[in-house]
């Protein structure tokens, strides 16, 4: 009798017998990601910790994102009682706004400005990128969110992890699980998502614009451009300050030319340990008692639209451009305006490619797509400016 006790309480203390079915759906989401990570190849460094933190905040009862239980000791002092679990300790980087900006130092150290640089008009195709985000800020009023959630929501559009971290922990930290979950797994779909939408607004003539080799950028130009640009964004926008200087601190590391092993540090080790703790705890906030509801459809549908929106915004702006440029531009260029830094480019040249095999707009995009990540930045400035 003791011994069949014993089992039936053993079994009642393991995950299968608590399961709901919401931990199974969200499971096999889990489960479809890390497919869709290592069979098919979409974004692996993203997919596969946000797939594998989504699993493991599924398992019941494993305690892994619990917080911390606290009681009053004898002296009146608050004491541990349950120290709580390995994710929550890790996930405090994202509440906290640590590792977005680490994620920024090291893209910065990671990309090349020179294709921005030389090409300035790269700037307003990335601008024209954010058209989603407003959109869609004004599309989630519309629909009875408040303004510090329609912002957060909005910044989806401009499919930059980190910032739509960074932006929904100061205005809506309620809705970080959704927001980040719906801002990486539409990034990992860049593939997916660009081509259809970049299609829809260009002619096949449009496609196969061949565009001329860019301009040499000298090494003066690229050490100052971190320099100049912090400046000018920092003094415009204070609010933008920890994501744009750590983005040009990180370039600066890369073009200073001086400072090898911080280069090197913040382009391997250090952005991959953040990506692992970024992407793990963002996975994890993925409960099916956060994700399993209208609110948060009403996110992953509006994220979908803003994406959409931002490459929609740099294809016809670039359209716009070529009926006042001797030098026609190659509309494609304008999807990577958003900030999927260098996803966004990558799927550009291919598109090119097979449009016309002379095409090679992999520089030609990685302008717009730099400009992106400013212009991400710049509008979370705008909107913490006037939200916070």
């Amino acid at each position: 009798m003791d011994l069949s006790n014993s089992l039936i309480q053993f079994i009642e203390t393991t995950g299968f017998a608590n399961l709901t079915w919401g931990n199974v759906l969200m499971i096999g989401v889990a489960c479809v990601l890390l497919f869709l990570a290592i069979k098919k190849g979409f974004e692996p460094l993203l997919l596969v910790p946000i797939g594998f933190g989504m699993l493991l905040a599924n398992i019941p009862i494993s305690g892994i994102t619990a917080p911390p239980v606290m009681e009053l000791g004898p002296d009146g002092l608050p004491v541990v009682k349950e120290v709580g679990g390995l994710l929550y300790y890790i996930f405090q980087g994202d509440v906290l706004g640590i590792f977005p900006p680490l994620i920024f130092l090291g893209i910065g150290a990671m990309t090349d400005f020179g294709p921005l640089i030389a090409n300035p008009k790269s700037l307003l195709l990335g601008a024209a990128a954010q058209l989603g985000v407003f959109l869609t800020f004004w599309g989630a009023l519309f629909l009875g969110y408040i303004p510090k959630e329609a912002a957060s929501i909005g910044i989806i559009g401009g499919a930059d992890g980190p910032t739509a971290i960074f932006l929904t922990t100061r205005l809506a930290p309620y809705l970080l699980g959704p927001i980040a979950v719906a801002a990486y797994s539409y990034m990992a779909l860049v593939p997916i998502i660009i081509p259809p939408v970049a299609k829809l607004f260009t002619t096949k003539a449009e496609r196969q614009i061949v565009m001329k080799q860019l301009k040499p950028v000298s090494k003066t130009t690229k050490i100052l451009f971190p320099i100049v640009a912090t400046i000018l964004v920092s003094l415009t926008l204070p609010p933008a300050t920890p994501l744009i200087g750590m983005l040009m601190l990180g370039n600066l590391f890369r073009e200073c030319g001086v400072v090898e092993r911080l280069s090197d540090t913040v382009q391997n080790a250090l952005i991959n340990i953040v990506t692992i703790f970024l992407g793990t705890t963002v996975g994890a906030t993925a409960t099916a008692e956060a994700f399993l509801n209208w609110k948060t459809i009403g996110i992953f549908l509006l994220g979908a639209f803003a994406f959409a929106g931002g490459a929609a915004g740099g294809v016809l702006l670039a359209k716009l451009m070529n009926l006042f440029v001797k030098e026609k531009v190659n509309p494609l260029i304008g999807a990577a305006g958003v900030s999927a830094v260098p996803m966004a480019a990558r799927v550009v040249q291919k598109m090119g490619q097979q449009e016309n095999p002379r095409n090679f707009l992999l520089m030609h995009a990685m302008g717009p797509n730099v400009a992106g990540v400013i212009g991400t930045a710049v509008a979370a400035g705008v909107l913490l400016t006037l939200y916070r």
